[in-house]
């Protein structure tokens, strides 16, 4: 019996320590004085943002993280411990935290690891304050956008102006 305990917690280290190098990020948080709302709509913006987000033993994320090669997060798995995992986009998953932790002010990002460095709290609080990929993209958009607009005015009205000139 033991030693099946034993190989289901080598099998959960072996896990998130797989999470951990697959993951362009890794947000530790602290979640200790969230109601179970508030909790349940974590999630539910976490799994939106296609954020896996998890509640382990601290010893377990500290085997894992040991053998993920992110043994300097370390420090952060102490006291009520969950991760955010994010596989596609970098920093969705530490602006999600950010963002909700602004009304549920019990919430603490611990630390973290952001495409393959375990960064500082104040770089990871600076990149969940940036605009996202999809923001960056819409406002590229919008900048191309007035000059094409301006382009198509000044030809419409040269196109007005020579109708003019024909009818007269």
């Amino acid at each position: 019996m033991k030693e099946a305990v034993l190989k289901a917690k080598q099998d959960l280290v072996d896990e998130m320590a797989d999470k951990m190098q697959r993951a362009e990020s890794v947000i530790v948080v602290d979640y200790l004085g969230l109601n179970v709302d508030q909790a349940t709509e974590l999630r539910r913006q976490l799994h939106e943002a296609d954020v896996e987000f998890k509640v382990v033993k601290n010893s377990i994320l500290s085997r894992a993280a040991q053998k993920a090669g992110f043994a300097e997060l370390n420090d952060t798995f102490a006291g009520p411990t969950a991760v955010a995992f994010s596989y596609e986009d970098p920093i969705i998953a530490a602006k999600t935290i950010s963002k909700f932790a602004e009304s549920a002010t019990v919430l603490e990002i611990k630390g973290g690891m952001i495409e393959g460095k375990v960064q500082t709290l104040d770089k990871i609080n600076e990149y969940a304050h940036m605009p996202s990929h999809d923001e960056l993209l819409a406002t590229l958009a919008s900048m191309l956008k007035d000059p094409v607009r301006k382009v198509a005015y000044a030809v419409q009205a040269i196109i007005d102006k020579q109708n003019d000139s024909d009818a007269a």
